[in-house]
């Protein structure tokens, strides 16, 4: 290939870059990379971060067979409604994204068997999804109760962010508090954060924020771009 013709692709490729840095956000020195490398630079910019994002990306091509799997228990759930069924249904839903749906099977098959957490806390998932935070604070008081340490103790961080929501400040406090002395997750920390500024705490906000954002320096690349929501959330509050 003569120089005319990689300076061609170089610019194509670029393009493809920058195209990418938009919609995925990451460090702002790729940017750099991309555009004074050329169309170098933007071969090392895919290499490091598009290509990694592969296996990522495969995940949406599961969507096909998913909805498949959605249409044929919606038919099951009609013969044979069992808790079991309609919790299957209630993943799939879940998975999708079709959270009301999903909500309303995980209520179905709770009404049928309600000793197991899972089901509640997965409801729960779906209540602060939509908003409903009374609803969410039901459900994974009922969890939290079963076990405290629940999903590494997400269920706890989420419980304290449903408090907080609902204006149950004192109490949303007090298990903030305990959970982020263990936590590691950073949407536990980046709620926590952010109930600290409702409460006018900016100061402690800011340096919640902070240990947020110094995960980012050992974080591997694939963690780094699953966490980005959070980074840039935590990023917000710590200016």
């Amino acid at each position: 290939m003569g120089i005319g013709g990689f300076f061609g692709y170089g610019i194509i490729l670029q393009a493809i870059a920058i195209v990418h840095f938009i919609r995925r956000r990451p460090d702002g020195y790729w940017l750099w990379i991309i555009i004074l490398g050329g169309g170098l630079g933007a071969i090392v910019y895919i290499c490091f971060e598009v290509i990694p994002e592969a296996g990522m990306l495969a995940q949406g091509f599961q969507v096909f067979p998913r909805r498949s799997r959605i249409r044929r228990l919606q038919a099951v759930v009609i013969d044979n409604p069992s808790a079991g069924n309609y919790e299957e249904l209630a993943d799939l839903y879940l998975e999708d994204g079709r959270y009301a749906q999903a909500r309303e099977c995980y209520s179905r098959s709770i009404s049928s068997r309600t000793d197991s957490p899972d089901p509640f806390y997965r409801r729960a998932l779906c209540e602060l999804k939509l908003g409903d935070y009374p609803a969410a604070v039901g459900d994974l008081q009922f969890v939290v109760e079963k076990d405290e340490k629940y999903d590494y103790g997400r269920a706890a961080g989420l419980l304290a962010h449903a408090l907080a929501k609902t204006g149950q400040s004192e109490a949303a406090a007090k298990l903030f508090e305990c959970v982020v002395q263990t936590s590691t997750f950073s949407e536990t920390l980046v709620n926590y954060a952010e109930f600290l500024k409702s409460q006018g705490r900016d100061a402690e906000a800011r340096d919640w924020a902070q240990r947020v954002l110094a995960k980012k320096r050992t974080l591997p690349g694939f963690l780094k771009r699953r966490e980005r929501p959070w980074f840039r959330r935590a990023a917000a509050l710590a200016k």
